[in-house]
């Protein structure tokens, strides 16, 4: 399939127009703990979806700077409809490593939704033909709304080598409950999946090696240096957007409502006008403007190795995971100097503030972003020991 390949900007725009619906849904998504069928039918439109397939199916390949920036609109709308689009995009972008067998099945859906786990909290049993997959599976983001999901598992047989598979499973294969109960990121949807005995043929499963190592068992997509990116360098890239379009809407949403607002029980008729409030404005612009500008490097690093196939050291796949970690400690700092200025009104549901302030405290949560972990990571190889994990 050829289809022509929008540019950055071209993308930049068709997220930004999604943005008033977004913000229009904001309330209904959280009561509802989902993202609406209008916002999926509108994300659909927009082929944004396409960004992180591979060409052969119709997809642009997209760099990982223009999902970045894209992130970013998406997030200024709402964070859990950016949160739900990085897991889509990320996984889809992942798929690449599975065999052509299973893409073929896999891409037949148009807009097909790909969501995922790395957490290994399954079983994998071998059988003729394939694996019996049983376990259940948390934090699955975007899951009500995808066809497909990657689940991790351990194998079975007492004797086998004690490395996950990976396997791409239909979601009609799966259990959903119904669990997320949060405060952030609630229209998320990150429910649990169970499967029990589960069939998923060999073609659909790969090995943790194949995984961690990114051995791309599809032959069509094996010689594009745009998938040689070690996985969980692409996903943390990746995965910056969202966190840098929150702080930006944060900012935003702060000026919209600074004019004729007073500071109760003080001689200031106008919060524009105190010191105080400058003081907290030009911080928070300060870290947000680190946040986009580290996050920028980060996806253009990215970019130009895989444009000059050059491989990731240890060192630089340590440096990758504080990237994210640091970018979350620091707009989650931003939103809440933001949040504390915004007054006894910003608890109203209406306003934007405690809502964004709820999300990135809770995407500063997830594992793989938690910045205190990222940065003790970090500080230990620099102090010349091996990394604590395998997850690089």
């Amino acid at each position: 399939m050829s289809v022509s390949t929008p540019t950055r900007a071209d993308l930049v725009e068709r997220a930004a127009k999604l943005v008033p619906l977004l913000r229009s849904r904001g309330r209904w998504i959280d009561e509802n703990r989902r993202l609406p069928e209008d916002v999926i039918a509108a994300i659909e439109e927009s082929d944004l979806l396409r960004m992180q397939a591979p060409t052969q199916y119709g997809g642009y390949e997209s760099s990982i700077r223009a999902f970045v920036d894209v992130l970013a609109e998406i997030a200024r709308g709402n964070t859990s409809a950016a949160f739900c689009m990085s897991i889509y995009a990320s996984i889809t972008w992942m798929t690449a490593l599975w065999p052509d067998e299973a893409l073929d099945e896999l891409f037949a859906t148009p807009h097909v939704r790909v969501t995922g786990t790395t957490a290994a909290s399954g079983t994998a049993r071998r059988v003729d033909g394939g694996y019996l997959l049983n376990g259940r599976w948390g934090f699955n983001s975007g899951v009500l709304h995808a066809q497909w999901k990657i689940s991790a598992a351990m194998p079975a047989e007492p004797d086998a080598e004690p490395v996950p598979i990976f396997a791409l499973v239909p979601i009609a294969d799966l259990e959903i409950v119904d669990d997320w109960y949060t405060n952030g990121l609630e229209g998320s949807g990150s429910v649990t999946t169970v499967a029990e005995d589960v069939f998923v043929p060999d073609h659909r499963v790969i090995t943790g090696q194949d995984f961690y190592q990114g051995r791309i068992l599809s032959a069509r997509n094996a010689s594009k240096p745009g998938f040689a990116t070690p996985v969980l360098v692409s996903m943390a890239a990746m995965q910056t957007g969202q966190i840098v379009g929150a702080a930006r809407a944060a900012l935003s949403g702060f000026l919209e409502r600074l004019p004729g607002r007073p500071i109760i029980y003080t001689d200031y008729a106008s919060q524009r006008d105190a010191p105080v409030t400058h003081l907290q404005v030009g911080e928070a612009a300060l870290l947000i403007e680190d946040v986009e500008s580290r996050a920028q490097r980060f996806a253009d690093l990215v970019d130009a190795k895989a444009a000059a196939g050059e491989q990731w050291s240890q060192h630089e796949r340590v440096v990758s995971r504080v990237q994210i970690g640091w970018i979350a400690k620091q707009a989650k700092q931003a939103v809440e100097i933001l949040a504390q200025a915004s007054g006894g009104s910003s608890i109203q549901r209406e306003v934007p503030i405690t809502r964004l302030q709820r999300d990135i405290h809770a995407i500063s949560l997830h594992g793989m972003i938690t910045p205190g972990v990222n940065i003790e990571l970090y500080g230990r190889t620099l102090a010349g020991l091996e990394p604590n994990t395998v997850y690089l």
